[in-house]
């Protein structure tokens, strides 16, 4: 049986975020940098570098992904090389008409496959859509497509119907919903239908009484991965995992970097959305993006055990205020260099910046 999202108020999440400073903005004058440099992942190559991977936004909100090599003095990160592009969107299922973009990108080392995977949103003709790329040395990504939900017929509805974001998988295996040991992802859907169709409005599943986008956890079979790359993109047993609950999360929750396992379980650092929350996937100005943190259960990741009443970071410094969208803090990359670590995330849908993240 699956469990439903609880409150976890009894016991708070012993961890801390102090902002370090800007580490990227755009470059004045680029046009692939017009509108900002945002919501990177990050991966170390095989040469011991570590690599960041902005979302790179040209005039009329195109995304493209793009690598730089970060710049590390006395332990701490403070800037980058840049070293081009990594995914343009040159696929049909990447563009519309009127739109274009890879965005967001989350990479993970997936351990038991050996591979850097890095989800993305494909903004294509129905929205924004998940798709996966995969790499063995952090240079060359290979798309392996859009992501495929399995019909459930207990959600009585179909996954692949509504635009999904905040894709990030689990670094190891987790249990799945048979006890088995799988590949586990982080996602996002949308039920609000009225930005395709005026007046569809929100369609959740059946038994999913909040209409509020929230994080849900959906498995990968790790024989059929380990048989088929590709394998990747089928997902099944989804379930939702955490709701927004905290008054800085009053309007929507996603997840950020890949969920960090640490003594006290799955630590799952997320972005609470307050404010406005406009139809579709206009930038949603008047909105306030905040991180926080979510720890979930080892040994059954569906279960929340803590989560943070009050956000780990918000919207303070003249960078995360002001910029293509104000008010914004968007956890995207968690990194050791050292023994600390750090967490990369954006700042007003602009810059990037980097934070530490201590235990209290």
């Amino acid at each position: 049986m699956t469990p439903s999202p609880t409150s976890a108020r009894t016991s708070a999440v012993p961890y801390a975020l102090t902002r370090l400073g800007t580490i990227m903005s755009a470059v004045p004058g680029d046009p692939l940098e017009a509108e900002g440099v945002l919501n990177p992942g990050t991966a170390w190559g095989p040469d011991g570098e570590l690599y960041l991977y902005p979302r790179v936004v040209a005039a009329g909100n195109v995304s493209r992904i793009a690598r730089a090599r970060v710049v590390v003095e006395d332990g701490v990160p403070v800037g980058v090389e840049r070293l081009g592009l990594v995914l343009s969107p040159d696929e049909q299922w990447e563009h519309g008409a009127q739109n274009a973009g890879v965005e967001d990108p989350r990479i993970t080392f997936l351990e038991p496959l050996g591979l850097h995977v890095m989800t993305y949103i494909a903004y294509g003709p129905l929205g924004p859509k998940p798709a996966l790329a995969y790499s063995h040395d952090t240079v060359t990504w290979t798309r392996l497509g859009p992501i495929q939900f399995a019909y459930q017929p207990e959600l009585g509805t179909d996954l692949n119907l509504f635009a999904n974001k905040d894709i990030v998988f689990f670094p190891e295996l987790v249990p799945g919903p048979d006890g088995k040991r799988s590949i586990a992802l982080l996602h996002r859907p949308m039920w609000d239908l009225d930005w395709l169709r005026p007046g569809e409005g929100a369609r959740p599943p059946v038994g999913i009484d909040e209409e509020r986008p929230s994080i849900w956890i959906g498995y990968i079979d790790v024989d059929a991965a380990r048989a088929d790359v590709a394998a990747l993109t089928r997902v099944h047993g989804s379930a939702m995992v955490a709701a927004p609950e905290m008054e800085y999360e009053s309007a929507k929750i996603g997840a950020g970097p890949s969920p960090l396992h640490v003594p006290e379980g799955w630590l799952l650092l997320h972005h609470g959305v307050s404010g406005a929350t406009p139809k579709g996937f206009e930038l949603a100005h008047g909105s306030r993006y905040s991180a926080g943190a979510i720890l979930l259960d080892t040994d059954d990741p569906r279960r929340v055990i803590a989560r943070s009443a009050e956000p780990l970071l918000a919207p303070e410094t003249a960078e995360e205020l002001q910029g293509t969208l104000g008010n914004v803090v968007f956890p995207t990359a968690i990194e050791e260099i050292g023994g600390r670590r750090f967490v990369f995330y954006g700042m007003a849908d602009s810059s990037i910046g980097v934070a530490e993240l201590t235990h209290l």
